[in-house]
């Protein structure tokens, strides 16, 4: 079903008490704030709302906090982070894995393989792979990886995927992440563990937290999931039981939008039938 394209979503937002909020695409562009989503999201939480920043980032939640307060994002926007970084450091915690072979960039998600509960190790003497994504995101695809991923998959590693998303945009590009080789690792045959939407993992933990904010269960109908990637976004949410609300100017800007504006024809296409549902679809978040 194709949802409905609305421009204000103050009057969609007074029928949740929780929000679950992407950050990248939604609220930040990679580089700058998105001031209307920022006043939206402050808007619900002073008329009793919960806002849980739900972030396939490949780093704890802190770290979070201090990348979108770097760009802008208003701190009474929202109340708690939930972050594939924590969900990945837990997950190895209880699995136990004491020699860990990480693939991402550093110095940028240091903050993530400086917390794992084990040593770093080489791929040959490794328990797991931590992948946070691709060390050189501009100049590699999943495809230079293959090499590392078939001496893991002959001794049939783990792959802990630290960030599920495919791709994402920073301004005007669109860089691989660390799903592009958790999924070239999969089609090959290789045990994967998502930390991140769409995965069961993301929305549990965010609302077991939210519950833990406000004192009370959390119900899946009176929660609103908002995103800009289907696959992820929507996807963990339809599994979940949960609104969602599409946010058009992100990863599917290029599919649905000309200019500022959503194409009813494009948004269209991009809903075909299979696709997971949204209750409203918005170029950008805003009251």
């Amino acid at each position: 079903m194709v949802p409905d394209i609305i421009a204000n979503a103050g009057p969609l937002l007074r029928r949740y008490n929780v929000v679950f909020c992407d950050v990248w695409g939604v609220i930040h562009d990679g580089h700058t704030a998105y001031a209307a989503a920022g006043e939206a999201l402050a808007r619900f939480r002073d008329g009793g709302g919960t806002v849980m920043l739900v972030s396939n980032a490949p780093f704890p939640g802190d770290r979070v906090a201090t990348v979108i307060d770097s760009k802008g994002v208003r701190r009474d926007a929202w109340d708690a982070i939930v972050s594939s970084g924590d969900i990945a450091l837990r997950h190895v915690a209880d699995k136990g894995y004491a020699r860990i072979h990480c693939i991402g960039p550093e110095p940028r998600d240091r903050a993530l393989f400086e917390r794992l509960p084990g040593r770093r190790a080489e791929l040959t003497d490794a328990d797991a792979i931590v992948c946070s994504g691709l060390v050189n995101d501009r100049t590699e695809t999943a495809e230079d990886y293959r090499g590392v991923l078939d001496v893991a998959l002959k001794r049939k590693l783990p792959f802990v995927c630290a960030n599920p998303d495919l791709a994402v945009d920073v301004g005007p590009d669109r860089l691989p992440c660390a799903g592009a080789i958790a999924a070239l690792y999969e089609d090959m045959g290789g045990p994967v563990f998502w930390a991140g939407k769409p995965h069961a993992s993301a929305y549990q933990a965010a609302m077991l937290k939210a519950a833990e904010l406000r004192g009370e269960p959390i119900d899946p109908a009176r929660t609103l999931a908002i995103g800009d990637a289907v696959r992820t976004d929507l996807g963990a949410a339809q599994s979940a039981g949960m609104d969602a609300l599409f946010i058009a100017a992100g990863l599917h800007r290029y599919e649905t939008m000309h200019g500022d504006k959503i194409i009813a024809e494009k948004l269209t296409r991009l809903f075909r039938p299979g696709t997971p549902p949204a209750v409203a679809a918005m170029s950008y978040l805003a009251w």
